[in-house]
């Protein structure tokens, strides 16, 4: 069974940073893109960042430029999400995914929450 799992969300206040993780089990995805989205509580959802296979193409959305870069370790299964610099409306449930293709993924994490207060 695959499982994407997150961590490191948690409440940090405007002008800080956090870093998430996300951890996959049940197969490799050493040569799959894997991604972040968010979404706020009645947003839809939202594309943060993706990486390939190589971790040469690295793209984010146009909202977090600049501040967030995402990283990954094929030797770990680990995909990670370096956030900086943050603002109140980064505040959402972060999702990790897998196998993306555009904003559609075969596999999904649970989502950590992470709160920015002002």
């Amino acid at each position: 069974q695959v499982q994407l799992v997150e961590s490191g969300g948690g409440l940090v206040q405007a002008g800080g940073s956090l870093t998430l993780s996300c951890t996959a089990s049940g197969r490799t995805f050493s040569r799959s893109v894997l991604g972040w989205f968010r979404q706020a509580p009645g947003k839809e959802r939202e594309f943060v960042a993706s990486i390939s296979w190589t971790g040469y193409t690295r793209n984010y959305g146009d909202n977090v430029k600049g501040r967030f870069t995402i990283s990954r370790d094929n030797a770990k299964n680990t995909v990670y999400l370096q956030m900086n610099s943050l603002k109140p409306e980064d505040t959402a449930v972060y999702y990790c995914a897998a196998d993306l293709t555009g904003e559609s993924a075969n596999y999904w994490g649970q989502g950590t929450q992470v709160t920015v207060s002002s």
